[in-house]
């Protein structure tokens, strides 16, 4: 599927991989909706950018929050005239929280339930509140597809550490969807690909320590670094462009295969 002439919608997109995926979009010829909390990033990408973005303030967790961002898409999209063409939820967070600590004391639900809420069922709500539209959009191309949506997991889906109880039932969760969701959608031309990164550079990443940072990177195997956004990106644009991508979770990690603890 081409980018160019179509809109694609990104949560999170104001910082991190989904900033990167707005700029790759962009520049491809596409239309951005920056679905993010941070209205000053989201204001200042949208004037790097120009009229081929719109940014909308937007809480994951809530679903009001989420249909009135899905409402405020379809009116830029009444406007501009290009079809929705892709839904990249990749607003996410990760609260560490061991499952019961050295004083006996669980993990506080609170901190589950956020977790949970962002990266798991605010995956799915935004991304069933849009479904209605890009199943409505013209079909294109040969195999008469409508659209993607591309679906942000991580390593710890497979390989989760310490304290990650949490997070990585999240990220397993989006990973499990993948394959039944590319089947519910096959019939309206939809694909579903899921990514799942190791460590890469982000908001969520900058604010670890040095020793986890380091650590980390000793579990890679080459390169020994962090991933850098525009190789996320460049991943996402790949899963839009090809078709014969769907149904699939993709490790983007290095050949790295995290440790229990650092």
């Amino acid at each position: 599927m081409k980018i160019s002439g179509r809109t694609f919608v990104v949560s999170g997109g104001a910082s991190g991989l989904g900033r990167a995926c707005v700029r790759d979009i962009v520049a491809a010829g596409g239309n951005a909706m920056i679905l993010d909390m941070n209205q000053e990033q989201g204001a200042e990408l949208v004037g790097q950018l120009g009229p081929s973005t719109q940014f909308q303030a937007c809480d994951v967790s809530s679903t009001t929050s989420i249909a009135d961002a899905v409402a405020a898409t379809l009116s830029w999209i009444a406007s501009t005239g290009k079809p929705l063409g892709g839904i990249i939820p990749a607003a996410g967070v990760g609260f560490p929280g061991l499952i019961l600590d050295k004083k006996l004391k669980p993990v506080s639900l609170e901190s589950i339930d956020l977790v949970l809420s962002i990266n798991l069922r605010g995956t799915l709500d935004l991304v069933r509140q849009l479904l209605p539209a890009l199943a409505a959009s013209e079909p294109s191309g040969p195999d008469g597809e409508r659209g993607v949506v591309i679906m942000v997991a991580s390593a710890a889906a497979f390989e989760g550490q310490m304290g990650q109880v949490a997070y990585a039932a999240s990220k397993g969760a989006v990973a499990s969807m993948t394959l039944p969701m590319a089947r519910d959608l096959a019939r309206f031309g939809i694909r579903v690909v899921t990514i799942a990164p190791s460590m890469f550079e982000s908001n969520m990443t900058a604010h670890m320590s040095d020793k986890v940072r380091t650590g980390l990177q000793k579990a890679m195997e080459f390169p020994p670094r962090a991933g850098k956004p525009e190789e996320f990106a460049s991943l996402v644009r790949q899963s839009i462009e090809n078709s014969m991508l769907n149904g699939v979770v993709i490790r983007l990690d290095g050949a790295t295969r995290m440790p229990s603890k650092l």
